[in-house]
């Protein structure tokens, strides 16, 4: 009786684990797009010397409407042991007590077969950073702008998009 009320607790305690972690669905293929190119971004620019790995994704918001696909996403970064301009990339350790920057990522595709990138907006710095109130206001509004992109408003002239003519007289 004792061993399965013990079972029993530990059923319950493992159910309860499971529903507070939530469904984890696996990243689309746009998310992994995002994630790629933000580490290139980061990677690219000038005081980064040594590789990063993506630590964790949160706050995945992707949204489908007739301009395309949003996607807004968080990511987590953990520096590495390795060099950035390194040949060897394949066996960095992570490094605990270094830097760990934060890239707050918000794309728009377009709905075409090979999904084409129609605005984004990148904003890579140290967690506390992003989190200053006016840091994160311009980032919320900087987001607001790529998630309008593509829709009427904005819509691009090129040449030879209208023409006029006079009429002949009657």
């Amino acid at each position: 009786m004792r061993l399965a009320s013990v079972a029993l607790c530990l059923a319950w305690v493992a159910l309860v684990a499971l529903v507070a972690a939530g469904p984890s669905s696996p990243p689309s293929p746009l998310q992994r797009r995002v994630v790629r190119e933000v580490m290139e971004y980061f990677h690219g620019r000038g005081g980064v010397q040594h590789l990063f790995k993506e630590q964790a994704v949160e706050g995945v918001v992707e949204r489908e409407d007739s301009s395309g696909t949003f996607v807004q996403l968080r990511l987590s970064l953990a520096q590495t042991t390795c060099r950035k301009r390194a040949p060897q990339r394949h066996n960095c350790r992570t490094v605990e007590s270094r830097r760990k920057p934060t890239c707050l990522a918000c794309y728009k595709f377009d709905s075409g077969d090979v999904p084409r990138v129609l605005d984004k907006y990148q904003n890579c710095g140290p967690s506390h950073h992003l989190a200053v109130k006016e840091i994160k206001q311009r980032d919320e509004a900087e987001c607001r702008a790529v998630e309008e992109a593509g829709r009427g408003g904005d819509a691009l002239y090129l040449p030879g998009m209208f023409a006029f003519s006079k009429g002949l007289p009657a």
